[in-house]
């Protein structure tokens, strides 16, 4: 799927130790219970990131009801987008712990609460409480797991997996906003934010379709893609292999593991031999049995964590996968600030009678539901290179981005809104360039850093747009910004792999010299 990693230019030398035996692969991989696995991931994505595309319509309600200035208010919009994603690496933590499926129950119920509880508000300080960070945080424990379990089932159509469920965005996007348009006009504000928390409670079913696969279907796996993809496994970042021969992510986890089973086998033992005794004390047994194995999950999923962040096999030791990080920084704020403010952009231009027949944001819900899977089926071809095609992708963004401000009509800026919707498309490709990056095994943290750099880019995105028009009175200054800034990121992505590309050439002429 990845023709050429090459071009992006990483490589540690170290071919991948897996033997060469024929592995028969778990039919539920790229197939069977993946596709349950793609329409779990798909719901989320409608009630998660679908009902956050459609704030525009929530934001203009609360600014008629609570009368603070459009950057405070946008603040509401953007601490919930925001932590969502800033949670990432913390998310990342508890699935290393509990697992995605139970990290994604309890992260729908959280959602629910925080919708519910945003009914009731007062003024716009409570809503960045309860729906800020309530429901922010909940959305991030059920959108990360989410995306990583795609990642997990599949394998040959990865690039077509994470299209097909994360075009439940594009979907939601335009379920979400004439469904909220159609509740705030019939039932008010309040009494909508309440019914899309009890309809929000359906991420907890999401949450339970998440069946786990066991190590040793994850070991097979990346058996069968270190076999297919031999000459790709060198580039783009440190493989778990080379992440392993460091000693810390490996190795230490299994020496506490292999303790921690010496401990747990010694309280089977003493279980077995105090049958004979008192109910309370086979009880008493029991917890700490329980109590054990509850303390190997912990101490496991943290040391993975902790070596992924800040161990000598640290994924920030990768330096494309930082660049990816600077890019991140940059680019989301673009694709947000239009979903929140082109309501009052239309307002502004008079042109609310044509946006009501067919709203501006709907159109870039439809195209970017296309956008995400067609770059998906390209991106799945032998003969194309999954990094050349985001960043085409991402240059068609900015463009769009730099040129929105400049369209007056509503069809110039209908236009200008398809072209983004397709283009931003390229979400579908990210958790596939980053496992690539980063491989299988640190997929949920390497991603969680990544959609936390993008919270922060939504975090500060809009409100920054808001700013700026109660100084200019103008939003034109705030999409130039915006895309200047995302300019900067694409750039870090162009420079990256060049440097990495040149290092090694320069360090074969050395050896020559000598």
């Amino acid at each position: 799927m990845y023709a050429s990693r090459e071009d992006i230019g990483y490589d540690f030398g170290h071919d991948s130790k897996v033997g060469s035996k024929p592995i028969k692969p778990n039919p539920n991989i790229d197939g069977g219970w993946a596709w349950m696995i793609v329409l779990s991931s798909f719901l989320v994505h409608i009630l998660i990131m679908g009902s956050q595309m459609a704030l525009g319509i929530l934001n203009m309600e609360w600014l008629e009801e609570f009368n603070q200035s459009r950057g405070l208010t946008a603040w509401v919009s953007s601490l919930s987008m925001g932590i969502t994603l800033i949670v990432g690496p913390f998310i990342g933590l508890f699935i290393s712990m509990c697992g995605c499926r139970t990290t994604a129950i309890i992260g729908g119920i959280l959602n629910a609460l925080g919708w519910i509880l945003s009914a009731y508000a007062s003024n716009v300080h409570y809503l960045f409480l309860t729906f800020g960070v309530t429901a922010g945080i909940g959305s991030g424990m059920v959108y990360l797991p989410a995306v990583v379990m795609v990642g997990q089932y599949f394998q040959k159509r990865r690039a077509l997996a994470q299209g097909l469920s994360t075009t439940g965005t594009g979907f939601g996007a335009f379920l979400m906003t004439a469904l909220l348009k159609y509740l705030c006009t019939e039932f008010g504000w309040r009494n909508a934010m309440f019914i899309q928390g009890a309809i929000s409670l359906n991420l907890c079913v999401c949450g339970a379709l998440m069946r786990p696969l066991s190590p040793k279907d994850l070991r097979e796996k990346y058996v069968v893609r270190s076999d297919s993809e031999e000459n790709r496994a060198k580039a783009l970042s440190h493989s778990t292999e080379t992440i392993k021969s460091d000693g810390v992510i490996s190795e230490e986890p299994e020496k506490k593991e292999e303790a921690a089973n010496e401990v747990l086998g010694s309280v089977q033992h003493i279980e077995v031999g105090g049958k004979s005794g008192s109910g309370r004390s086979m009880y008493g047994l029991r917890i700490l049995k329980t109590v054990s194995q509850l303390t190997v999950t912990v101490r496991k999923g943290f040391a993975l964590w902790y070596s992924s962040y800040f161990g000598a096999a640290s994924l920030f030791t990768n330096r494309v996968f930082v660049a990816f990080i600077i890019w991140a920084l940059f680019a989301y704020s673009s694709f947000v600030i239009p979903f929140i403010h082109l309501p009052e952009i239309v307002k502004q231009y008079n042109l609310s009678r044509q946006d009501n027949v067919f709203p501006l944001t709907s159109i870039i819900a439809i195209v970017h539901i296309f956008g995400k899977v067609i770059l998906g089926i390209i991106s799945d071809l032998p003969c194309i290179s999954t990094w050349n095609v985001f960043l085409m992708a991402n240059f068609t963004l900015v463009t769009c981005i730099l040129t929105l401000p400049l369209m007056q009509t509503y069809v110039g800026l209908a236009v200008v809104c398809a072209l983004i919707g397709f283009s931003s498309g390229y979400f579908s490709l990210m958790p596939v360039v980053t496992e690539d990056l980063v491989g299988t095994k640190h997929l949920a943290n390497a991603y969680g850093i990544i959609i936390c750099a993008n919270g922060i880019s939504a975090l500060f995105g809009p409100p920054f747009a808001g700013w700026i028009y109660d100084i200019t009175q103008k939003y034109d200054f705030s999409f130039y910004i915006a895309g200047l800034l995302y300019m900067v990121g694409i750039i870090f992505l162009l420079i990256q792999p060049c440097i990495q590309k040149k290092q090694p050439k320069e360090k074969s002429t050395e050896e020559a010299q000598v």
